[in-house]
């Protein structure tokens, strides 16, 4: 009677634990494999969650650079040696868009400026603001009659007269006011500009004023070629 007893216990216990490792389905998993469930899916939502923080990164890096370029800076390339012997062709310039927009420019600064006409934009140096009188004879710049040291091409100046030359070299339209440009008084929203290489240089002399709205900003750094990275001086009265 007791091995009965003892047989009917031993069979209830081994249903017991068959109940508990087999599945819902009755079936029984093989070790391990719980652990496993849903990892596919998890790598799977990973990798798309990394692909769309990519996406904003780019997104919000293109926004960035547009802002920064049409509202704050920009860059610019020289192209020709009207602004040697201080800017030559091939240097990279960053150009600040934003300066203007809180004050005017003033004499000897460096600006960049579009000339719809031809379209593109040229470099050049702030010579009149408005309501300035300018004349330009040979290599004497004067502003409402008085005589104007430029620094800027002091050396070039003197070499040109050490030579017996003229820096700014007798030619048609080379002085100002002339046949191209009659006008000598800067008007009101416009500035008078001029290349830093007088003989060779297409400025307000030939184009006439530049105005307000067609200035892009001011120079401010070289930044290529690297041996020449620098702020760029602006020799302001």
């Amino acid at each position: 009677m007791d091995l009965q007893k003892n047989n009917g216990v031993s069979e209830n216990d081994d249903s017991n634990e068959m109940k508990h490792t087999a599945g819902e389905d009755g079936q029984n998993p093989l070790p391990g494999r719980a652990v496993t469930y849903g990892t596919g899916s998890v790598k799977k939502g990973g990798a798309y969650k990394e692909i769309v923080e990519w996406i904003k990164a780019l997104v919000i890096a293109v926004v960035l650079v547009f802002i920064i370029r049409q509202f704050l800076f920009s860059p610019f390339i020289v192209d020709g040696p009207s602004m040697e012997p201080n800017f030559e062709t091939g240097e990279r310039l960053i150009v600040n868009k934003i300066l203007y927009s809180i004050r005017e420019p003033k004499f000897g600064e460096v600006v960049v400026f579009d000339v719809p006409d031809q379209h593109r934009k040229f470099i050049k140096r702030v010579i009149g603001v408005p309501g300035d009188v300018i004349r330009l004879e040979g290599d004497d710049l004067y502003i409402n009659d008085k005589k104007v040291e430029e620094p800027y091409i002091k050396e070039a100046i003197e070499e040109a007269h050490a030579n017996g030359g003229l820096y700014n070299e007798p030619g048609i339209n080379t002085d100002f006011p002339n046949s191209q440009v009659t006008e000598a008084t800067v008007p009101e929203n416009t500035i008078f500009a001029l290349g830093d290489n007088r003989s060779n240089s297409t400025d307000s002399r030939f184009i006439g004023f530049v105005r307000d709205e067609e200035i892009v900003g001011r120079a401010d750094i070289i930044f290529w070629p690297l041996n020449k990275l620098e702020f760029i001086k602006h020799w302001t009265k």
